[in-house]
């Protein structure tokens, strides 16, 4: 691996450089990270545990707590480290590590939204033959998938980083390493990772919300036709929560890169950062434990 680069040493510059904040930083950031931990395990747990939740939506359910507990586990351990330590630090190759799989995390989880939106259109639009459709092998496949998938777009992401040339500044002004970060102290070889990004990055977003968008056309149409209220109320309580989920999730990431430049901006893509990278995986299992019934009585019986 060559890399011309002068400066091999990053500072991560998180939020403020104020002593006296750092308390305060450590303990919101641990504070969020066990919840959600906790909350994701929980969730993982209470699904493997009774057998009349191993369907496909359940399943997806799980394998998304398995990714969001992975997804925080990429950058906030390495934060806290930061702020108790005060030795923020990092070298290139560190760096290109918490990149990859910060991005493997990022990829994942958009593909098992996707698959998710998949099932709840065949589990309401074609009730009939949902088991056909999504049976548990088929389930199974779909999260392998994913993380291939997930791996392969990550490397793609991280690579242009090596085109890098870094001159001046070696202070990264993000919570963790990520390459749009580095772009801005970057004096050679970004134009590689804009490509990427359109070239690759925004098609693939771009698909995953088309047919997220397509799924919910119809189930809404199918949602509608049904005569009873309590019909349509019981239907859209199915997906409402995937729905939260995904509209948080990806409206938070997409706002990250496409946040245009000003003296402000680097702070505001900190915040959003943080909201789709740490808060958004610790709510998922709150929103989908209070919208979804059978999972709720679920963790009641579990707890009780």
């Amino acid at each position: 691996m060559e890399n011309q680069t002068p400066i091999t040493e990053f500072r991560v510059v998180a939020f403020s450089t104020r002593a006296d904040y750092k308390w305060a930083l450590f303990t919101l950031f641990f504070s969020l990270y066990v919840v959600g931990v906790l909350m994701n395990l929980t969730t993982v747990t209470v699904i493997y545990s009774y057998h009349h939740l191993h369907s496909p939506l359940y399943i997806f359910l799980s394998s998304l707590s398995i990714v969001d507990i992975y997804f925080t586990s990429v950058t906030v351990p390495k934060l806290l480290h930061m702020l108790l330590s005060g030795n923020n630090a990092v070298t290139f190759t560190q760096c290109l590590i918490q990149m990859y799989f910060f991005y493997l995390a990022c990829s994942t989880e958009d593909l098992i939204l996707l698959s998710m939106a998949y099932d709840r259109y065949a589990a309401i639009c074609h009730p009939l033959h949902y088991q056909q459709i999504l049976s548990i092998w088929k389930c199974s496949l779909f999260i392998v998938g994913c993380w291939v998938i997930g791996s392969l777009n990550a490397l793609l992401l991280t690579l242009p980083t090596l085109k890098m040339t870094f001159c001046d500044s070696n202070e990264i002004f993000q919570f963790f390493c990520e390459t749009k970060a580095l772009t801005k102290i970057a004096c050679a070889g970004t134009d590689v990772f804009y490509k990427t990004i359109i070239v690759e990055m925004m098609p693939i977003g771009l698909i995953i919300f088309l047919c997220t968008l397509i799924s919910y056309v119809k189930i809404l149409r199918v949602i509608l036709s049904i005569k009873s209220t309590e019909g349509r109320k019981k239907a859209f309580s199915t997906c409402s929560s995937h729905l939260v989920v995904f509209t948080m999730y990806c409206g938070t990431a997409a706002s990250v890169y496409l946040i245009p430049s000003s003296r402000h901006s680097g702070f505001l893509e900190e915040v959003i950062t943080v909201v789709y990278a740490i808060v958004t995986p610790m709510l998922n299992p709150l929103i989908y434990s209070l919208r979804n019934q059978e999972l709720r009585t679920a963790m009641e019986t579990f707890f009780g």
